[in-house]
């Protein structure tokens, strides 16, 4: 039986509303799977995946192992650069999400996609590395350092302009992926980036010097996930 994903673009949302209707779609489909153990095959319930694209308004995000001193100003100046800051239940350290930057929040069965926690980290940076070729830019994995990299050059360093941080429970998937296309990287400064102090960050803007129209990207996207984890998306209006 072919598992419908459901897709839905939520435009620029509230972190914490996002992060509400998450939880939700990742309990519904635990509970799914928790009843389907108990059917015979025939009578097991539909399963629903959901993919979830938008932005975020400016906020500092801390996962679980993450450190707080990470977070490199206070409540007063976070409240004059209008950001927020959230501790979440995802893994890694701390990261930024802001206007021009892509979320991509896969709410996913990995049982069913047949494949390990190591395995799907690994399918959404190949589906970031190949939106990103398409822009010329070569992207790579750094051991020990989750997200997509750029190589370091005589006058930058080794840069991220992409986060990955999950949380896995029944081996449904929830958080996932943050891609830098126009983000505003002043708000950086404020941070070390998931917990690094000799790694720089970086944009499709930057790195092209230009503005990157964001729903092109979104397709991209969408489309080297579909077929880097061979979803069958159903859009959602």
């Amino acid at each position: 039986m072919e598992q419908t994903t459901f897709f839905s673009d939520l435009g620029l949302s509230d972190y914490k509303k996002v992060w509400q209707q998450q939880e939700a779609l990742f309990t519904e489909l635990i509970q799914i799977k928790t009843i389907n153990d108990d059917l015979p095959q025939c009578e097991q319930v539909n399963e629903f995946q959901h993919l979830l694209f938008c932005e975020h308004p400016h906020v500092y995000t801390l996962g679980k192992s993450g450190d707080r001193h990470n977070l490199l100003i206070n409540q007063m100046e976070l409240q004059a650069k209008g950001a927020q800051f959230v501790k979440t239940n995802r893994g890694g350290d701390i990261t930024y999400h802001g206007p021009g930057q892509l979320v991509a929040y896969p709410i996913f069965d990995l049982e069913s996609l047949n494949i390990s926690i190591k395995e799907y980290i690994f399918s959404l940076e190949k589906a970031v590395i190949k939106t990103i070729a398409e822009y010329g830019l070569k992207g790579k994995i750094v051991e020990s350092a989750i997200g997509v990299w750029l190589d370091a050059t005589e006058q930058l360093p080794e840069r991220k302009i992409c986060a990955i941080g999950v949380k896995v429970s029944r081996k449904v998937s929830m958080h996932g992926l943050a891609l830098n296309v126009n983000t505003n990287l002043d708000y950086y400064n404020y941070i070390n980036p998931c917990g690094y102090t000799d790694k720089g960050v970086t944009s499709l803007q930057k790195e092209l010097g230009k503005e990157i129209d964001m729903n092109e990207v979104k397709e991209k996207l969408k489309q080297h996930l579909q077929q880097v984890l061979e979803l069958h998306l159903q859009e959602l209006s």
